[in-house]
């Protein structure tokens, strides 16, 4: 006789068989059978138990963003989906495979309106506006096929976000209990030797080439670097390509510092990117530039259209086009790239009190370790003026900006890179998003170091309303907690400093200590210089 199992039993198989380890999630009525299944896998699949939907949904980001494998989470349908929305179109902006496992009321109820218990009108087209794909699991038979498939999808080519609903009864129903797909990668397009040919003839006659990289170039850094150097080059990148190509490479130009570069680059070539930097934050193109794409996706040549599009993933394209590059050798112009960004970084000195905070993380945090940034004065300071040495290691949310993904996001980081620093630098109007997660860190373990920067504002907005409306403030001033006495009362250890050199002696400690750490830091409200004249610089002069 066949052995049987449930259809969650089943799906929990094939999260083994993907090398999913680990789930995030909170457990609920509809879901029990999952659960159950999921318990009795808690040998070869952890499951962390977070205090919010969004906050299980954002952990999963984290794992998945930090290391390039799937991030998986479980939540109950309806109110439980649509509380994650937010962690999952992240992830769709970000192109992260995140995966989402849900229910749905009784498959014979789905589409009546009866009022059933968290239903939605069509939750699966809810899901599939949030993600790159999302299926039903109708019966056990179809649990391995319909996993693997929403797997395939999420992995291949331009990777994101997919989802897997059941209704409540599937999840506990049994059938026999049989081999599984297991979803890969699709094969990469094959680089077409005619596009290489004509972006060489291009790169050929250019005098200043230059790299822009974005997280689509995550694994082709050694090529991209190698790309540079044969061209002399340089290389640049907004927030998801940092650390591609190491900020100390004598190739990298900070942004800022690639803005002033741009005004005779000739030639652009992007590898991995939106090119967002160029076209919707510069806004300024210089005379006669060419542009050059490699990009695994085939829409992206068509949004925004090269003049040569190579789609291929993006190491093999670079290797391909170093290979047809080879030849004679240029001047080297390292010199000049080390001027550029010791130029820039005078200029953006101004940008006060941020940049000297974030001067003392990043001598407290080893080179290795992790930075997960939060939609806020230091977080968009950070994207200029923290240097980054390896790709994934900045944790960004994105063209999403999500205010409040940051500290739930960093907990899924370290559950991913346990061996790891990682550093959450948050507002205060942003950490209060996700506060409650200070639990999950405390019962599971989870020794992020939390830094809360607390100008009592959502500091961007009160500035806008400054400048722009004439001091008039609305919804802008913030009544925070005592954040101290807060992580306290959780069980964490907390630290109020107020300087940059307190600051760093503070995050050496709390990372000798291994535990969860807060860390407060007083800002006096409206004080910080704006950083965005050096994210949206005026247009040059003709």
């Amino acid at each position: 006789m066949s052995k049987k199992e449930t259809t969650g039993q089943a799906m929990t198989r094939s999260l083994v068989a993907h090398g999913i380890d680990t789930v995030f999630g909170i457990p609920g009525a509809h879901m029990y059978d999952f659960n159950d299944a999921l318990y009795g896998a808690r040998d070869k699949v952890r499951f962390i138990h977070t205090r919010h939907e969004q906050g299980a949904g954002y952990m999963a980001y984290g794992y998945a963003k930090s290391t390039g494998r799937i991030g998986a989470y479980t939540v109950v349908p309806g109110p439980g989906v649509l509380n994650s929305g937010a962690a999952l179109c992240t992830a769709y902006g970000a192109n992260a495979p995140v995966l989402c496992i849900t229910g749905n009321i009784m498959s014979h109820l789905i589409g009546q309106g009866r009022g059933q218990l968290h239903e939605l009108p069509d939750q699966l087209a809810t899901m599939r506006g949030l993600t790159k794909t999302a299926e039903r699991i109708n019966h056990p038979s179809e649990a391995g096929p319909v996993m693997a498939e929403v797997v395939n999808k999420m992995l291949s080519g331009r990777q994101g976000p997919g989802a897997v609903e059941a209704p409540w009864d599937v999840f506990g129903q049994s059938g026999p209990e049989v081999d599984l797909p297991v979803g890969s990668k699709a094969p990469h397009p094959a680089v077409n030797s005619d596009q290489i040919a004509a972006a060489a003839a291009l790169i050929s006659v250019a005098s200043n080439p230059m790299i822009m990289v974005g997280g689509g170039a995550a694994d082709a850094g050694a090529e991209i670097a190698a790309l540079a150097e044969l061209l002399q080059s340089p290389v640049t990148s907004h927030r998801s390509g940092k650390g591609i190509v190491a900020d100390d490479h004598p190739n990298y130009l900070n942004f800022v510092a690639a803005y002033e570069y741009w005004k005779k680059t000739d030639v652009l070539i992007g590898i991995g990117s939106r090119l967002e930097l160029q076209f919707m934050r510069w806004k300024w193109l210089p005379k006669d530039l060419k542009i050059i794409r490699i990009d695994i996706d085939p829409t992206e040549m068509v949004r925004l259209k090269p003049g040569v599009g190579i789609v291929a993933d993006a190491k093999a394209g670079t290797q391909a086009l170093i290979d047809a590059l080879a030849g004679a050798p240029r001047d080297d112009r390292t010199r000049e790239f080390a001027d550029l960004n010791r130029d820039a970084r005078s200029r953006f000195s101004e940008v006060q009190p941020q940049l000297a905070y974030l001067d003392a993380i990043r001598e407290a945090l080893p080179r290795d370790g992790f930075f997960v940034e939060e939609v806020s004065q230091m977080g968009f300071t950070a994207r200029f003026a923290f240097p980054v040495y390896a790709p994934r290691q900045y944790v960004t949310c994105g063209y999403q900006d999500n205010l409040g993904f940051g500290f739930n996001t960093a907990l899924g980081v370290k559950v991913a890179n346990p061996d790891k620093a990682v550093v959450s630098v948050s507002g205060d109007g942003g950490f209060m998003f996700g506060v409650q997660e200070l639990a999950t860190t405390v019962q599971h373990r989870i020794n992020v170091v939390a830094i809360v920067f607390n100008n009592s504002a959502y500091g961007n907005v009160l500035r806008d309303q400054k400048q722009a409306y004439h001091g008039r403030y609305l919804g802008s001033d913030l009544t925070n907690p005592d954040f101290v006495a807060l992580a306290e009362s959780f069980g964490i250890r907390a630290f109020q400093v107020t300087s940059p050199v307190e600051l760093k002696e503070t995050i050496e400690k709390a990372l000798s200590l291994d535990e969860p750490v807060l860390i407060e830091v007083p800002i006096e409200k409206g004080s910080e210089a704006s950083p965005w004249p050096f994210i949206h610089p005026a247009p040059h002069a003709e």
